[in-house]
């Protein structure tokens, strides 16, 4: 059974509950359009979010901490409302007599005081009638279209939350310092490379540019914003760029080098192209190429390395996607990162996954990033991450980037770090990968002579 309510959705929805999640218990269009089927299966249950949708599009409904009987009872809630979700926005009606909240009629769907009615005498329409139990506009609420498409009903449970971390994580500025120092004194694991290069892949405004911004913040001591980033329909990078940060203001580059992309989009011929990807990865792009969505980079271009060194290659890959919207990718962005995948494991790159916005997608690790490992939520999503994206979930990452901070906060720095170790870490295995090939053929070169 699944449900019509996006995982979007329900997470605007229970953004207004505190930390839980939500489970179907009825579906109108499966198991009828009756109130003896909606009692059957959400009678004594609660708390509840019953929803309701028309063919204009309108998702609404109510909420209520008091079970469902058929005694034709009002019953007391002072924690009722009703609501609309409006894009990505809830628009909350609370209820205003609280002992006439919730009305247990047998023949009914969900009954909000004489105010709203899902499914009105069995039948797959809605009773609405803003007053004196509750106050809304009808327009807003559900556009003035009772006609129900379905009715559904979620039991409200508690999100489960972890005693200790299942990921162990040290919050101390000593441990920040160590890590500093781990990414400063890093090493490639070959002497043709003096920096790691990672290349950076993702939907637009997923936040690619904004990591390397973080990540850049942390080892100058301040926030800074050297690669452009903000909220846009279209991907405000346009070049490929190749980033180095410094150890401090006059300090060393740092043995690693962040590549930025223009973002992914849904269209064909929007966004990166997934052919220029290739020559990223095998090391043909120069800096500051621009991107030509219609065109791919061809070998006469202004700057085409025809025969790359390993120091061009890109030794990992690692996709930004928005924790807030991973559950609602389109299939055809999902399509693009998938032949992405498959591009990449060809050329044995490592891939790692970063999570980002995961304070907009969990209310409890927005009240401390370091309940970061303990929200089952955000495990789930990590989970979806991998999924959809093909990797293990050891190789999902999540993050804070900098967004709207103006010091340094000590959590998010050691998130960002701990991401940057991954990268080091994941190129070691490139680098590896690469000896024992050479290796294999140096050995069977000399089994043939």
């Amino acid at each position: 059974m699944n449900p019509k309510l996006t995982k979007s959705q329900q997470r605007i929805i229970c953004s207004h509950l505190g930390r839980v999640k939500l489970q179907l218990l009825y579906k109108a269009s499966i198991h009828g359009f009756t109130g003896a089927a909606f009692h059957q299966r959400c009678d004594t249950r609660s708390p509840t979010v019953s929803v309701g949708y028309n063919n204009s599009g309108y998702v609404f409904g109510g909420y209520t901490k008091q079970p469902f009987s058929q005694s034709g009872q009002y019953v007391f809630d002072d924690q009722a409302f009703l609501f609309t979700i409006n894009q990505e926005t809830l628009i909350k009606y609370p209820v205003k007599i609280y002992a006439n909240a919730v009305r247990m009629m047998a023949n009914c769907g969900p009954y909000f005081g004489e105010a709203l009615v899902l499914m009105n005498g069995s039948q797959a329409i809605v009773y609405s009638n803003p007053g004196i139990h509750y106050t809304f506009n009808t327009a807003e609420m559900h556009g003035n279209n009772l006609n129900l498409t379905d009715c559904e009903v979620y039991l409200v449970e508690a999100s489960p939350e972890f005693e200790n971390p299942w990921r162990p994580v040290t919050w101390e500025s000593e441990k920040r310092r160590e890590m500093m120092d781990s990414i400063k004194f890093y090493c490639p694991m070959t002497n043709s490379v003096s920096q790691v290069r990672v290349l950076l892949v993702g939907p637009v405004g997923a936040g690619k540019s904004s990591f390397f911004n973080s990540f850049n913040s942390v080892f100058r001591g301040h926030v800074t914003s050297q690669a452009i980033a903000g909220c846009s329909a279209t991907s405000l990078t346009t070049q490929f760029r190749t980033y180095s940060v410094k150890a401090g203001r006059a300090g060393n580059p740092l043995p690693i080098m962040l590549c930025d992309t223009m973002g992914l989009e849904e269209g064909t011929g929007a966004g990166l192209d997934v052919d220029d990807i290739v020559s990223i990865l095998k090391g043909h792009l120069p800096d500051s190429y621009q991107f030509n969505p219609s065109a791919p980079l061809h070998s006469e271009a202004r700057g085409y390395r025809k025969s790359p060194a390993l120091k061009d290659k890109i030794h990992c890959v690692t996709y930004v996607i928005d924790a807030c919207k991973i559950s609602i990718m389109s299939t055809k962005l999902e399509e693009k990162l998938e032949a992405i995948r498959r591009k990449v494991n060809l050329m044995g790159i490592p891939q790692l996954v970063l999570l980002t916005k995961v304070d907009e997608a969990c209310p409890y690790v927005a009240q401390d990033i370091r309940n970061i490992y303990k929200s089952g939520y955000i495990k789930d999503m990590m989970q979806e991450a991998s999924a959809r994206l093909g990797v293990p979930l050891s190789c999902v990452v999540p993050v804070k980037n900098y967004s709207e901070e103006l010091e340094l906060d000590l959590n998010c720095d050691i998130l960002l770090l701990s991401a940057v170790i991954q990268m080091l870490r994941f190129a070691d295995n490139y680098f590896d990968e690469l000896s024992d090939r050479f290796n294999n053929m140096e050995t069977k070169a000399d089994d043939y002579l």
